[in-house]
């Protein structure tokens, strides 16, 4: 699995997701649970894991709806 995307904005996680699913890539979030340990005060980023042989057409999916990401 390969980081696709790490943000601390909660409606862009559901979003990605929503997408990826859309084009058949799996995804998945890690992080989700840490509002536990910080409070739930938004200031630990949540990340979004694609399989590795799909990071750069996930990449593209995001870039073409307006998602900003690295790579």
């Amino acid at each position: 699995m390969e980081e696709l995307l790490r943000t601390n904005d909660i409606t862009l996680i559901p979003l990605a997701k929503t997408l990826l699913d859309e084009a058949g890539i799996d995804s998945f979030e890690l992080d989700v649970n840490m509002s536990v340990l910080e409070g739930s005060i938004g200031i630990l980023p949540r990340r979004l894991m694609v399989p590795s042989g799909c990071l750069e057409e996930a990449r593209q999916v995001l870039r073409d709806f307006g998602v900003d990401v690295e790579g």
